[in-house]
This record gives C-alpha cells, sequence and structure tokens, in this order.
C-alpha cells in the first residue's frame, strides 16, 4: 500500500480522482481497454507471458483508475493474483503497461462466540464477511456434523490471517487454528508448517482431492505468484502447473465438477473450466482438441477424459497448462493433487505439538476474554478484534 500511495501521490496532490471499480463478469482486458478509450496496442504490443496474465484478471476483483482533473486516465491498478497486478501509466502522449508486486498489509485476526443459529450464519454476522464462515466451516465440515451434535451456546473460536489492500480486506483470508466445542467435546483443526490443515491427533483434515490431470507427464513448469526476472528486469507469474505431454495425449478431470467453460482464448487456446465444491475451479488449457461430448453445462467425473494435450494459444509447444482456484484466487495445485492423507510421526509430529498446544493456549484466551472489553463488538455475545 505504502507503494501504491507513492505512485499515486503526486497526482493526489493536483485534484485527481481515484475510482474504486469491480471488474464485470464476462469482461476481458481487450473489452476493457475498449471501453475506456485506451489503445489495444497495451495487449498487442505486450509478449506472451504479459498477455496471458491479463487472462488472469477475475471477475469481482477491485481495481481503481486514477484521473486528472480533465478526467484524462493517468493510471491503472488491476490486480491479477495475490501478488501481482498490472499497472497502467500515462507517459505524456501514450501509455505504459508493466505487473508490479502488490503491497498489502497482512494482518492476523482472530474472534470468538456462542453459536445462537448456525456457524455460518452466526460468523457471517459477527464479521460481515462470507468468506471467514466459509473458512470456518470449511476446516470441519469432512469431519465433523453440525446438524446433528451442535447445540445453541456452543463455544467457536478461530485465528486466521488476512490481506488488507487500500485498506480493504483483499484476497481470502487463510485459516491458521480453529476450535469448535460440541457436547462438552473440544474439536480442533491446525495449519501446519507443510502448509496442510491437521486435527488434534495429528491426523491431516481431509479436504479438497485432486487427481493428476495427466498421467505420466513430467512438470515443465511449476507454480509462482510472483517472481522478478534477473534479465528482462521485469517481475513474471505462473499461476499454475505445467505437464508436458505428446499432442494428443489425454486430458482427465482432476475431480468432478460442472463444465463452466468451454471455447477458445487468445492467451490458453482450448480451454476448459469446471467448478467443483467448496468454491474450486479447475482450468485446462491450449488443448488440441476436446472430447466429443464434454460441452458447457456438462457434468463430469473426476478422471474423465475431458481433452487432448495441445499447444494452441500462447504456448512454445505440447503441454496442459493446469490451473486450481479458490473462490477466484489462484493456488498452487500441488499442495492439492495427492493420492492420500498421511499422519504426522517422528520430528515432525513433535514440532506439530508443540504449535497445536500455542494455538490451544491462544484459542482459550480468546474465549475468556471479557467481552465488555473488547471495543469492537458486533452483537450481544460476540468478541471480534484485529491483532497486528
Amino acid at each position: 500500500m505504502r507503494y501504491l500511495l507513492l505512485l499515486l501521490l503526486p497526482f493526489l496532490l493536483y485534484s485527481a480522482q481515484v475510482e474504486n471499480l469491480r471488474w464485470s463478469q464476462g469482461e476481458t482486458y481487450i473489452e476493457f481497454l475498449e471501453r475506456v478509450d485506451l489503445s489495444n496496442k497495451l495487449y498487442y504490443n505486450l509478449d506472451k507471458e504479459d498477455q496471458r496474465m491479463t487472462e488472469e484478471i477475475r471477475s469481482g476483483v477491485n481495481y481503481q483508475i486514477l484521473r486528472d482533473a480533465n478526467k484524462t486516465i493517468e493510471q491503472i491498478l488491476i490486480p491479477i493474483s495475490d501478488e501481482l497486478q498490472i499497472h497502467i501509466m500515462r507517459d505524456t502522449d501514450h501509455y505504459n503497461f508493466e505487473l508490479l508486486p502488490i503491497i498489502y498489509d497482512r494482518k492476523r485476526e482472530e474472534f470468538a462466540l456462542h453459536i445462537q443459529n448456525s456457524p455460518y450464519y452466526d460468523i457471517m454476522k459477527a464479521t460481515s464477511s462470507t468468506r471467514i464462515a466459509q473458512l470456518f466451516v470449511g476446516g470441519f465440515k469432512n469431519s465433523l456434523n453440525f446438524r446433528r451434535d451442535l447445540r445453541k451456546n456452543d463455544p467457536i473460536a478461530m485465528v486466521y490471517e488476512q490481506k488488507y489492500r487500500m485498506g480493504k480486506p483483499f484476497s481470502q483470508p487463510r485459516l491458521l487454528a480453529a476450535m469448535i466445542e460440541m457436547r462438552g467435546k473440544k474439536h480442533y483443526v491446525y495449519l501446519n508448517e507443510d502448509e496442510h490443515y491437521y486435527d488434534e491427533n495429528g491426523h491431516e483434515v481431509e479436504g479438497f482431492l485432486l487427481a493428476r490431470p495427466v498421467k505420466g507427464a513430467r512438470i515443465s513448469s511449476g507454480f509462482t505468484k510472483r517472481r522478478y526476472h534477473p534479465v528482462l528486469k521485469r517481475y513474471r507469474a505462473h499461476l499454475g502447473i505445467d505437464y508436458a505431454a505428446r499432442r494428443g495425449t489425454p486430458i482427465m478431470a482432476a475431480g468432478s465438477g460442472k463444465v463452466i467453460f468451454k471455447g477458445y482464448t487468445r492467451g490458453y487456446g482450448n480451454l476448459i473450466k469446471i467448478a467443483h465444491s467448496d468454491g474450486y475451479m479447475t482450468l485446462y488449457a491450449h488443448q488440441k482438441s476436446f472430447r466429443r461430448g464434454v460441452n458447457r453445462g456438462t457434468y463430469v467425473k473426476k478422471g474423465r477424459v475431458i481433452g487432448y494435450v495441445g499447444t494452441t494459444g500462447l504456448s512454445t509447444g505440447p503441454h496442459l497448462h493446469f490451473g486450481l482456484y479458490k473462490n477466484g484466487r489462484a493456488i498452487n495445485p500441488a499442495r492439492v493433487v495427492r493420492v492420500t492423507t498421511k499422519k504426522l510421526k517422528g520430528d515432525a509430529k513433535k514440532r506439530f505439538v508443540k504449535l497445536s498446544k500455542e494455538y490451544n493456549i491462544e484459542l482459550e484466551e480468546i474465549l475468556l476474554k471479557d467481552i465488555h472489553q473488547s471495543k469492537p463488538q458486533k452483537y450481544d455475545d460476540i468478541y471480534y478484534m484485529h491483532v497486528d
């Protein structure tokens, strides 16, 4: 945010106006340029990597347009991931395009409450955030039965991390630890050092598990949200995994779900998107062709062939670009594509036990804090605060 303010400050001093907007559903970057009367050279003059990045703009994302006193566009900032944003800036009689890191504040936040209706409803009412409510419920959905075992006034507590961009919540919050007590028994979930979630016994919490979309293929390029190219002196990103394989190799649905897009895009070529449960979406790009019968609206099961490896779009050779998104945010598929859950052992288990004990103490302290001493009180039985 400090970097962003430095960009905008010279213009803010001279009656410039910042428009805070949300990216429209279905709008492409080229359509956006046309709508704001900017040259499409800001797309066609880009290299392949940057052109591909413009297809990562998510519908609903907050972006900014800075105009001078004459309403002329001076700067545009459009996030494309948690780490990078498109920056368009006027330079006399033309505009320049670059990718810049997003400067954000990261806050550790926590809350506790006693259930009155349901965890989802009460958390949403307390925090005004469906994302935080989904985060808590998602941590326990595969191990607990709220409908059967939850009672009114059962306590819950949660510690999570939230990013803020320009003073507003940005991207998905990240669950660190949570507790819910039902029928007198406390249940926990923790984010471990390996970035996987475990219960109080050190068993991995089974979440959304994906199958490998191309059998026997090697990974030719991994996932990275942001990297600085030392030769080009520019920021790059690769929001997915590339599986190198021969042209025509079958591509399988990594998980069961509904096809929400099937078609051609300039950057990703022949592309299929599949929506799964809990806000997950998978993306399969650069396909040679689609399998007959796989259309928008089709429900496909995990392992079903949906297309064939190719090199369509902005691609230098036959491969599958495989992307994974959670509520529109790109996440690393390598953390989710795995065959079985695991149980911690040895030194890893010892470190986890130490971590979980520390979180347990913190969660208990949240529950025990005097509600009337917490200033940001939401409603009768809620404690909610920010911890920097």
